[in-house]
């Protein structure tokens, strides 16, 4: 009996002292793991996953059991994905619920409407919607409404290019095989190859306008910043014109402000500001002029050519900056414009953190502004007898 009590009492001692050593085992362990390891309690885990969400580099929306938006970043609501506490696309909801019930990750893509109301922008989006626990949703949407945009800009303008290029191309086959039929016929010949000529120097000065315009909207194009001073900006353009200007009896002008820097490349502002000369010279009539004027205001130096001619209605003007957009198409195959050069100006102008502008009537000609930061002129530049001109003919809103 004696020794039964023995046996039961060494039992029980046992049980405690291995109950003790477990005890102590998970204490040292929580110890050892610092109190970050405690369990966290849900509004600590509702935090993490909030920070969690925002730290994605994709449109996050966290989806409830019964289609109840639990988090969502704000851009989810300003893109048009998350309205009221719920999905506001009808497919993306699908796509949820097909998720929740199948248990396995879908990608897509989806064109979603930012609004509900029509003609709202449409934008484009890679969503991966993934399942979690608790009949909880992930979805993460990569926004690729600008590279979608890119791709549709990229493919117009190869359309647009193949098709400016065939004109040229077709008229000097043609020409030459009339050439080849009429080799008996010297007037005949040289006329056809005058042809030939025109044709050959519009195709040379559309694809030079390309290569310009390719490198300007190249995402490495760097532009090497140095003052430069805009009178010999703009005699280096008007120069390069002064042949075209007396071929077609017309008068280039210039006045305004004189001392005025800016900070760029001078080879793409002479560029620009020769395509809008070139762009005044072919819509003057004979006998009237063109008038440049340059002035300084609130820190913008501004350059502006002035024209005589047809004038732009509203639509043109809202699009004529547009690659290979012609007012007038018979006209620009006439004179020879590839519709690249103000889409060209308007990129330099950007490239130098400035802009153009246009303002024209029909009938009363159209002003095209050049605006470019201004900058102090360097020490060795200075000329404290600088004086200041009259106004320029050409100041924005003016006519002639």
């Amino acid at each position: 009996m004696d020794q039964a009590w023995l046996i039961i009492g060494v039992g029980v001692l046992g049980l405690f002292v291995g109950a003790s050593a477990a005890l102590a085992f998970r204490v040292s362990e929580r110890s050892q793991r610092g109190p970050a390891a405690r369990e966290p309690e849900g509004d600590v885990l509702d935090d993490d996953v909030a920070a969690l969400l925002a730290a994605l580099r994709s449109l996050s929306v966290l989806v409830g059991p019964a289609g109840e938006v639990l988090r969502a970043a704000p851009a989810a609501y300003t893109d048009g994905l998350v309205r009221g506490g719920r999905l506001a696309h009808a497919p993306l909801e699908e796509l949820v619920e097909q998720v929740r019930t199948g248990g396995s990750s879908r990608d897509e893509q989806m064109i979603i409407p930012r609004s509900q109301v029509p003609g709202s922008d449409r934008l484009a989006f890679d969503v991966r919607v993934a399942p979690l626990t608790g009949g909880r949703v992930l979805v993460l949407a990569e926004d690729r409404t600008a590279e979608r945009r890119v791709e549709e800009v990229r493919r117009d303008f190869v359309a647009n290019v193949s098709h400016e290029l065939k004109t040229p191309v077709g008229a000097i086959a043609l020409l030459a095989e009339t050439a080849a039929d009429a080799a008996d016929d010297p007037d005949a010949v040289r006329r056809f190859a005058a042809g030939m000529q025109r044709e050959t120097a519009r195709l040379s000065a559309l694809v030079q306008e390309i290569i310009e315009l390719s490198r300007l909207q190249a995402p490495e194009h760097e532009v090497d910043f140095v003052e430069v001073p805009l009178e010999a900006v703009v005699a280096e353009a008007i120069d390069r014109i002064a042949v075209e200007a007396q071929a077609r009896d017309v008068t280039v002008v210039v006045g305004g402000q004189t001392g005025l820097f800016v900070q760029g490349d001078h080879a793409l502002l002479v560029t620009a500001l020769r395509n809008l000369l070139d762009n005044a010279l072919r819509y003057s009539p004979t006998g009237t002029r063109v008038s440049v004027g340059m002035r300084e205001v609130e820190g913008i130096a501004e350059v502006a050519v002035v024209d005589q001619g047809v004038g732009l209605s509203a639509e043109d003007a809202s699009r004529v900056f547009e690659r290979f957009y012609r007012v007038d198409p018979a006209r620009s195959r006439e004179t020879g414009g590839t519709g690249l050069g103000l889409s060209i100006v308007k990129h330099v102008a950007a490239n130098h953190g400035g802009e153009v502008r246009v303002w024209s009537t029909p009938g009363r000609g159209a002003t095209f502004t050049l605006r470019i930061p201004s900058v102090d002129a360097p020490e060795s530049e200075k000329d404290p007898q600088a004086t200041t001109g009259a106004p320029h003919d050409g100041a924005e809103g003016e006519r002639q």
